[in-house]
This record gives C-alpha cells, sequence and structure tokens, in this order.
C-alpha cells in the first residue's frame, strides 16, 4: 500500500477476520470463498454479513457483498450505508462496486485484487470514480495473502477432482 492510501484500523482487521471465516464456510459447501461484513465505521455494530451462494441459490447475484449489503439495509431500514464500512475478501466486480456506490457505503476495506473481474482498482475504478454521486473511501490489500491463499487452494481443490 502506497503512503497516501488510507490504513486499516484494528476494527478494519478484525472485520476483515470475521470475512475470512465467512469465506471459509462458502468454500467448505462448494462456494467460491469470497466473504464480506457491513460494519457501523464507529461503533463496529456489525449490520450484515454475507458469503457468496450463486452455486447454493442458482442465482447470480449471489455475491458475499450483495447479501451483506442487502442484510445490511433490511436490519437498519434504509438503503443508505454512509455510515458503514463493508470489508470484503476480493476486490468486488462491477455488480457490487455498482452497488456500494448505490447504497452510499463509505468505506471499502478488501483482502485481494482480482485482476479478471476487480472493478474497484484492477479494471476500472467505480467505487470512487469522481463522475458519480458518490464515493466510497477505499483501503485496498487488507489481509490479502490470506483472502488469496484461500482462493487458491479453493479452485486447485477443484482442479484435482
Amino acid at each position: 500500500m502506497s503512503d497516501s492510501t488510507p490504513q486499516p484500523t484494528e476494527l478494519d482487521l478484525r472485520m476483515m477476520r470475521r470475512a475470512l471465516e465467512l469465506a471459509q464456510e462458502a468454500a467448505e459447501i462448494g462456494e467460491v470463498p469470497v466473504g464480506a461484513v457491513v460494519y457501523e465505521t464507529e461503533s463496529g455494530t456489525i449490520l450484515g454479513e454475507g458469503a457468496n451462494t450463486r452455486e447454493t441459490d442458482k442465482d447470480p447475484t449471489g455475491h458475499a457483498e450483495h447479501n451483506a449489503i442487502e442484510s445490511a439495509c433490511r436490519r437498519i431500514g434504509d438503503w443508505r450505508l454512509n455510515h458503514c464500512s463493508l470489508a470484503v475478501t476480493l476486490e468486488p466486480c462491477p455488480m457490487c462496486a455498482g452497488l456500494i456506490v448505490n447504497a452510499r457505503v463509505g468505506r471499502l476495506v478488501y483482502g485481494t485484487d482480482d485482476p479478471k473481474a476487480g472493478c474497484v482498482r484492477s479494471l476500472h475504478t467505480l467505487c470512487d470514480d469522481d463522475r458519480f454521486n458518490h464515493r466510497a473511501q477505499i483501503i485496498p490489500g487488507v489481509l490479502a495473502e490470506e483472502s488469496s491463499e484461500l482462493l487458491k487452494s479453493f479452485f486447485a481443490k477443484l482442479r484435482t477432482r
């Protein structure tokens, strides 16, 4: 991370560890291991959690971020998450990056980059593009090695089946 990139807080690290637990649970049921947690930035209260459910639900929107954001919005009774942070183990795809903007998530903390589908830094910069009406603060690379290893291990096991 460069000097100009905001550094994760202890709370961010704790929430990323929880996201990694959710990702591991997803892997155990055959889902791509991605986990996400929406939490209040100041208090640390968890408002929503999610893991990938695309295979289980046969639903292309069953991404961890989508599930966590939807859960958080239901819990608070509002679609605006300005006061919240989202910790997710993998750089969000175009759908999820757009959802982060549309839900007005205040901060995005993510683990490993996704060079094939990531739309926060890798392919596009949707979450902090100044052409949109909302921009999230981005904190990339948090527990990136752990996030990456979980994905690599999952796909290696798939290839040996």
